[in-house]
């Protein structure tokens, strides 16, 4: 039997999993509640705060404006009473863990590097690295579900507060073995003619990419796009075999350009740069890991 806030917050928790679920049958099962129980609970939150939660579609139920708000607002208090107990356990041990998201173009860059580097300078400090696109990891960070992102490009709001690593610039990635390997530059004409492998729509660097296209009066519609992968390791994969060439954060190439496996080359007109920024909490509580991975980032960098 729950009373007060533990009430409350396990109301809360069924309404994530009906969100989730998408219906109260499932997520009764997944609760391993009754479906009485679920509605219940449900009810209650509509009558607590006076909205409407759901609505009954042709298969699923629909959450409503307002059942997206307090979907927000569970998910944060539910990131937040488990971030406590695990600070509390925490101080115990002494030792800290730290959530940290990355966006996937930085998968496979310096920003792996970094982090693995500063595990092993901190092994009191356990490190989770949680993978997504800009937007979803932007939400993990509002909701409190991740603690610091790391990410290619910059967010305005200003609950947030964010620190420059570096600046990067995208450039056309070709098979050795594609003439315009041999060119010191691509023009745009020349970039229609080939087939073109990129990141899925809202990526960072597709978005950069199609951004700086529209100012030169360019869509992407113009362009032989082959194949959309969401994978920056396997589009890297398919260049160097020349099933196409692929606009890539030239920090993501470093090492493909070390071992010669491929080569880049900057396209005429479109200057296509990037930002990396670590974003946090204006109230996160440990400035001494941002000291420290900026220190990293500049140690691991590019640059030396």
């Amino acid at each position: 039997i729950f009373i007060g806030d533990e009430m409350i917050n396990a109301r809360l928790h069924t309404l994530l999993e009906v969100y989730k679920q998408g219906s109260i049958t499932k997520a009764a099962a997944a609760l391993n509640l009754t479906q009485p129980a679920v509605s219940q609970h449900i009810r209650y939150l509509e009558d607590e705060y006076k909205v409407k939660l759901f609505l009954r579609g042709d298969r699923e139920l629909k959450i409503t404006e307002d059942g997206e708000i307090l979907v927000k607002y569970a998910k944060r208090i539910n990131a937040l009473e488990q971030n406590l107990k695990i600070a509390l356990k925490d101080r115990k041990n002494n030792i800290r863990h730290l959530n940290i998201g990355i966006t996937q173009s930085l998968e496979t860059g310096l920003s792996t590097t970094l982090l693995a580097e500063y595990c092993n300078e901190n092994p009191k400090t356990h490190v989770t690295i949680i993978s997504d696109t800009i937007q979803n990891l932007y939400q993990k960070l509002k909701t409190y579900e991740v603690d610091v992102i790391l990410i290619d490009g910059k967010i305005s709001d200003s609950n947030f507060n964010s620190i420059l690593l570096d600046t990067d610039y995208l450039v056309l990635a070709v098979g050795n073995d594609n003439p315009l390997s041999k060119k010191s530059v691509v023009t745009l004409d020349e970039l229609k003619k080939e087939n073109l492998i990129l990141r899925l729509p809202g990526a960072g660097t597709r978005t950069l990419f199609e951004a700086n296209l529209s100012s030169n009066n360019q869509s992407i519609d113009d362009f032989n796009v082959i194949l959309e992968v969401d994978n920056i390791a396997i589009i890297k994969e398919l260049v160097k075999n020349n099933f196409g060439v692929s606009v890539l954060a030239h920090n993501t190439c470093l090492s493909e350009l070390k071992k010669n496996k491929f080569s880049v080359i900057p396209v005429e007109n479109l200057s296509i740069t990037r930002e990396i920024n670590l974003i946090y909490h204006r109230d996160f509580e440990y400035p001494d890991i941002l000291d420290e991975l900026t220190r990293l980032y500049r140690k691991v960098g590019p640059s030396q």
